[in-house]
């Protein structure tokens, strides 16, 4: 099947937005193309014919919250899969000794010629399977604090759970970086699936993780099989029921955080930490209200990082 793309580049502080108005319209077809690091943004529809691009483009302009940065532009895609026209857009990335690298630019960091730096660890990416690559501000928020922490104030085989695990980019980070007991789930069984998916494609599951007589401890869903992830379907509060580790990720809306506050104190192991995104940069001062009441000073210490229009939190156990 033919397919023709249309994209126009936006202003990047009207990407959220942007992304919102997609929402409500719920026109399949068009998606929000978001490149944090270079801090651009773009309005991408997927057709079936130039004309039906010209059609949708000529009514979706004029109820979009900023006006383009430049025309749309039309190509035919031909027989591609349309996941490749993405490919221009995601470039690799690196925070600290860990590198963020699409799949297709694999060749340039493996070999004689690698560009990895020695004791720098990648993870591989394939935006035609994640939900999520790394670009957006929420995620490299929690990945930054992920490498950012001192790993010799934890103990040999620290815990992680990556709760809302969606491609599993988060999980997958800690592992690369040496976490070995390491788990992700998502109340969405395609997340876990996506999850599996990405760990296979790093060597980090064993497979089986669409069985679904393969149970995680303690869990109502999928285990991601025997590798060194496990991905399972579950809500935050089965997910996090019974279960406690070192370090706590959830990269959630912040109404969700807020909800789900006491489960996640409760997940932190002694001396461990949560890391929260998914926090508009206005709304952190009534999440860390709602945080600083289940875990209060001087027994925990919180702190917070903006990006953009996002922001995180790091909650610490003393």
């Amino acid at each position: 099947m033919n397919l023709f793309e249309i994209k126009a580049e936006i202003p990047p502080g009207s990407a959220d937005a942007t992304d919102n108005l997609l929402l409500e319209l719920g026109i399949e077809g068009w998606s929000l193309l978001e490149d944090a690091i270079a801090k651009r943004a773009w309005v991408v529809g997927i057709f079936g014919s130039a004309r039906e691009c010209r059609e949708q483009w000529t009514a979706l302009r004029p109820q979009l919250p900023s006006k383009p940065l430049s025309r749309a532009v039309y190509r035919a895609l031909g027989n591609r899969d349309w996941r490749d026209s993405y490919k221009a857009h995601f470039k690799p990335w690196k925070f600290g000794r860990l590198h963020w690298v699409p799949v297709w630019e694999r060749k340039k960091y493996e070999g004689a010629n690698s560009k990895l730096p020695k004791g720098d660890a990648v993870i591989w990416l394939d935006p035609g399977l994640a939900f999520g690559t790394g670009n957006h501000e929420t995620t490299r928020l929690c990945v930054e604090r992920l490498v950012a922490l001192p790993t010799a104030s934890f103990p040999p085989g620290a815990r992680v759970i990556d709760a809302g695990c969606g491609s599993g980019i988060l999980a997958l980070s800690a592992a690369k970086l040496g976490h070995t007991d390491v788990c992700g789930f998502d109340n969405d069984p395609e997340a876990v699936r996506v999850s599996n998916e990405n760990a296979a494609l790093n060597g980090l599951c064993g497979g089986g993780g669409n069985n679904r007589n393969d149970r995680d401890d303690g869990g109502d869903g999928v285990d991601g099989g025997g590798g060194r992830v496990r991905f399972f379907t579950a809500d935050l509060v089965g997910g996090l029921a019974g279960r406690k580790a070192e370090i706590v990720l959830a990269n959630i809306q912040a109404d969700v955080l807020m909800r789900h506050a006491r489960e996640l104190v409760r997940a932190v192991a002694p001396r461990g930490v949560l890391i929260l995104s998914g926090i508009l940069a206005n709304e952190n001062a009534q999440v860390r209200e709602v945080f600083a009441k289940l875990a209060p000073a001087p027994k925990w210490k919180i702190e917070s990082h903006v990006m953009g229009e996002w922001s995180d939190m790091q909650v610490r156990m003393l």
